[in-house]
């Protein structure tokens, strides 16, 4: 019997090592992944539920026949509950260490940020991390670098040069820059879109996605998942212009109205100058008449400095 058992367990043993091993890796990856706080505050809940089911063995092993067995079952309940309760309690436990402010910044540090494909193509996020505003590591997932390859290799000269465009701005930002990249390459369901994808990916990795798109946003706010919008970002990084404020322009082109003229700034604002159409071609000051904000960004309108307010111009002509 012995000789059978010895065989039994020198065939299963690989698997066993092998299974073990990989719980290992696992175990230590998502503990990787956890805020040091987090990891403190349920090591010290395991350790409490430890020596209640100690205390509680000592008595529980003199019960008859199944005494010998109680103290290690309740070291698995105890120990489970002490982790529980205290990873759900976690907020708590750590102000009462006065490391929740700490723990909480170096969580929000450390917070993979997922990219998609727009941001990706649109190219200001090498920008971004070259400024250093964006921290944590930069996570890839596979199915948009897959994406990004078929955008590249399109017969659509706009879109290949596009997607070409986004493979030299990870290429930038990975050896350029320096930044953290990693590619994840495990499956998250074929048969989901790629903004699914995207958000099941961030709940898992508990990170933060990246983008410009508009619905990809709405929808992954309504899931929970947290979004950084880089247009969010230029909006509010625009510069603040009041009504009679003073600037110069370069008039480029006719607006829709009659007599219009269309500037810009440097940051893309549109300037509508009434009656700025017959210096196109010119720099002129002007003077800021309204500002319009609208989902697509900011629009302003002007005068030319030196032209009277269309309400004076009517009081002198009547």
């Amino acid at each position: 019997m012995g000789v059978v058992l010895g065989l039994i367990a020198y065939f299963l043993a690989p698997w066993v090592i092998v299974a073990a091993w990989e719980l290992t890796v696992r175990i230590e990856s998502r503990l990787q992944r956890l805020p040091a706080q987090d990891v403190l505050v349920g090591s010290l809940g395991l350790i409490v539920g430890l020596l209640i089911a100690n205390l509680l063995g000592l008595a529980l092993v003199r019960i008859p026949l199944v005494g010998s067995f109680l103290p290690a079952a309740g070291s698995v309940v105890f120990g489970y509950l002490g982790l529980s309760l205290a990873m759900k309690k976690r907020e708590e436990l750590s102000s009462l260490f006065g490391f929740r402010r700490a723990g909480r910044d170096r969580a929000e540090v450390a917070r993979p940020k997922v990219l998609d494909t727009s941001v990706i193509i649109d190219g200001r996020i090498a920008d971004i991390c070259q400024t250093s505003f964006l921290e944590g590591t930069l996570v890839i997932p596979a199915f948009v670098l897959e994406e990004l390859r078929h955008i590249a290799d399109s017969s659509d000269t706009l879109k290949r040069n596009r997607g070409r465009r986004g493979l030299d701005v990870l290429n930038r930002i990975q050896k350029e820059l320096g930044r953290p990249v990693e590619i994840y390459d495990r499956d998250l369901g074929a048969d989901l879109d790629v903004d699914a994808r995207l958000i099941k990916l961030a709940k898992l990795l508990g990170g933060a996605i990246v983008t410009n798109d508009y619905n990809l946003n709405k929808v992954a706010e309504l899931q929970g998942v947290k979004v950084l919008n880089v247009n969010e970002l230029a909006n509010a990084l625009k510069p603040m212009v009041l009504p009679g404020e003073e600037m110069a322009v370069y008039i480029i082109k006719d607006g829709k109205e009659s007599g219009q003229g269309v500037a810009y700034l440097d940051d893309g604002t549109m300037i509508v100058v009434d009656g700025g159409k017959r210096h196109i071609g010119e720099t002129i000051d002007v003077l800021v008449t309204s500002v319009l904000q609208t989902a697509a960004g900011r629009m302003i309108f002007a005068r030319p400095k030196n032209a009277e307010p269309r309400g004076l111009e009517r009081s002198t002509s009547i």
